[in-house]
């Protein structure tokens, strides 16, 4: 998960006392300072952040009606039901929608209205009272409604994931960079996050939005050419295709979309994988014909009811025809079905090998005719060859070509934070790889493949055989540490962005020593640390505030551009490393809505430049980081 049992923490403690070191970086050696043991999560709603009155979910009175008249489908009964976790995660109107003239009106229609207002409380933790939906935001006049001005870069997600934005495309370099000004913002209504990149092209921004709200802005004024609601929170980046004028993106439901970027459009809609469990997380890429759509899940969550059997879900990638949506070919990570290995005390099936999730966009190799997908932890025992692995697929057909596993033997879930019988035997360290991997050009023609882990570790690999070249360590790594959401590359320097929170609630100790929150700028024929900068703890006593850096990083000429976890939004020059500019996103701005908001944490997929612009949002109000709810739109 990108976020054990009381015996495993025994264990820990004893391996402290008597010097046994893992290679991972969990467990030190006597005499070398560590962090306090962390604190352990009680439930996990503490997850997500929520806005308005609080609400019990176990005395309010929608949760027996959903017990009585959904639970059936929704707990598993319906493989293509959505999972209760998602449901919690939907807006209340979007919930609403579906039993009034949606997907579920049939299964609804025996509810009275107060009744599914009182199932839709429950379901979003959210007092009808306290919630409006959202109203549109402010229309383009003809003069601004038009999509003039040069096309979206075929660059970062969705094309070649380096995230380099060239002076010619991005009109930005270091030396401009202390020029910006705030043009305008946009609170995004009812929303505690931020999380999805914008694309820019055509002097539009094209957004998505934790209500599944796709925008497309006027980059001058802010107005709105118009607006496409998905089914469900858009957390990936949008990505466009200026040739057919098309743009691609997924839904936490694990739906992938094709809209019309000039009008809004739909022009596709599939569901990837009947997992009730299953989502999209990473951007989907275009290469060679082909859209490629990663398929993540929340079900290491589900463990943490120590009656859930767990688990099922097997990661995968499909490739889907960009006109059609037809799904060209899936392949799993975990090829085999899970089969049952036994019972925990609880009683609980335990069912493996799971997991192995895709949190990544796909990085396409057209020299080569391949992707290459990173993996995360396995769910459930037993751990196996899959996750936590590099893995390379013939684009053409889904077949493997090569694999490269980092760490053996990480079975892991949310039991395991909890300290419940879901938790597998091999209790993590779930340590994912949950960055893309980055294509890299070497001089003399050569590539290389960089891969950011949660481990703290960074490796380069060969593109032909998966062969590990170099390691570089560069923080301790953890279930909430090390590499998260993406590095970006200009030419051989890498820039590697390290969480390594203080406490990230999974009851482990960590080594002091090697935290490396911050940004690291490495070598990448070589490996060679470059320089680092451990971005300094300004957060007090501010609840859910901490230095790391969890979102994806930019780069542009002569600089790296990172939303940090603090809040603050700082711009290094590649050189040295030197903080050149830096912007606090939690401080009140106004919007052009009139409404008076603020940012809070950065994580996902980072900021977007073009033409003069820097583009990014601020709020992430999961897995305890700061919520905001808002976009910030700079220009010179």
């Amino acid at each position: 998960m990108r976020l054990g049992r009381p015996g495993h923490v025994l264990i820990s403690l004893l391996a402290l006392l008597f010097g046994a070191v893992a290679s991972n970086g969990l467990i030190v050696e006597p005499g070398i300072a560590a962090s306090p043991e962390t604190t352990r999560i009680k439930s996990s709603e503490e997850f997500v952040a929520r806005k308005g009155e609080a609400i019990d979910p176990k005395t309010h009175p929608g949760r027996q009606l959903f017990l009585e008249h959904c639970a059936m489908c929704h707990n598993g009964g319906v493989p293509k039901a959505p999972s209760v976790i998602w449901l919690e995660m939907m807006a209340p109107d979007a919930i609403l929608s579906a039993m009034r003239g949606g997907v579920m009106t049939r299964q609804a229609s025996h509810l009275t209205p107060p009744q599914q207002d009182l199932v839709a409380e429950y379901l979003t933790r959210t007092r009808l009272s306290d919630y409006h939906p959202p109203a549109p935001p402010k229309s383009c006049a003809a003069s601004a409604a038009a999509f003039t001005g040069p096309a979206p870069a075929k660059l970062s997600w969705g094309h070649d994931n380096r995230r380099f934005f060239p002076a010619d495309v991005g009109g930005l370099t270091a030396k401009d960079i202390p020029q910006l000004k705030l043009k305008w913002a946009f609170a995004f209504p009812n929303a505690v996050r931020a999380r999805s990149q914008p694309v820019i092209g055509w002097n539009t921004i094209f957004v998505g939005s934790h209500d599944g709200t796709v925008y497309a802005f006027d980059l001058d004024s802010g107005c709105a050419k118009w607006t496409f609601r998905a089914s469900a929170e858009v957390r990936t980046a949008i990505v466009a295709d200026p040739d057919t004028k098309r743009l691609y993106f997924g839904d936490v439901l694990g739906r992938a979309y094709a809209i019309d970027a000039m009008t809004g459009q739909l022009f596709w809609r599939t569901k990837v994988d009947d997992h009730p469990n299953a989502t999209i997380t990473g951007s989907p890429s275009l290469g060679g014909g082909n859209l490629f759509v990663p398929v993540s899940s929340l079900e290491v969550t589900s463990a943490a009811d120590p009656a859930y059997h767990c688990c099922t879900f097997r990661g995968a990638v499909a490739a889907l025809d960009p006109m059609t949506g037809e799904i060209k070919w899936k392949t799993y990570v975990i090829p085999d079905a899970p089969t049952e290995h036994g019972r925990t005390t609880a009683g609980a099936l335990i069912l493996g090998p799971s997991g192995a999730p895709v949190w990544t966009s796909p990085t396409y190799d057209a020299a080569r005719h391949r992707i290459y997908i990173g993996t995360g932890e396995n769910y459930s025992s037993p751990a196996d060859g899959n996750s936590d692995a590099v893995i390379a697929l013939d684009a053409a057909t889904g077949q493997r070509v090569w694999q490269t596993q980092f760490t053996p033997n990480d079975a892991w879930n949310v039991g395991c934070m909890m300290g419940n019988e879901n938790c597998p035997t091999e209790n993590g360290p779930d340590v994912d790889l949950s960055a893309s991997p980055l294509l890299v050009p070497l001089p003399e023609g050569r590539d290389i493949i960089v891969i950011g882990q949660k481990s703290g570790m960074t490796y380069g690999i060969e593109p032909a055989s998966g062969k590990i070249i170099w390691s570089q360590r560069l923080g301790h790594g953890g279930t909430q540490g090390g590499v998260h959401f993406g590095m970006s590359v200009e030419g051989t320097t890498v820039y590697v962005p390290i969480v390594d929170m203080a406490d990230t609630h999974d009851g482990r100790a960590y080594d002091a020593a090697l935290n490396g929150s911050g940004i690291h700028a490495v070598d990448a024929a070589t490996g060679k640390i470059l320089w680092r900068h451990r971005n300094p703890n300004i957060c007090g006593k501010r609840p859910n505030c901490d230095p790391g850096v969890s979102a994806a990083t930019t780069a542009i000429p002569g600089a790296v551009l990172a939303g940090h976890l603090d809040g603050w939004f700082r711009v290094y020059d590649k050189d040295k490393g030197k903080l050149i500019w830096s912007y606090d996103t939690t401080q009140a701005v106004q919007t052009i809505t009139g409404v008076t908001t603020h940012g809070g944490a950065m994580s996902g997929p980072g900021p977007a430049v073009y033409q003069g612009h820097l583009v990014f949002n601020s709020g992430y109000g999961m897995y305890y980081h700061m919520p905001g709810n808002v976009l910030l739109v700079f220009g010179k």
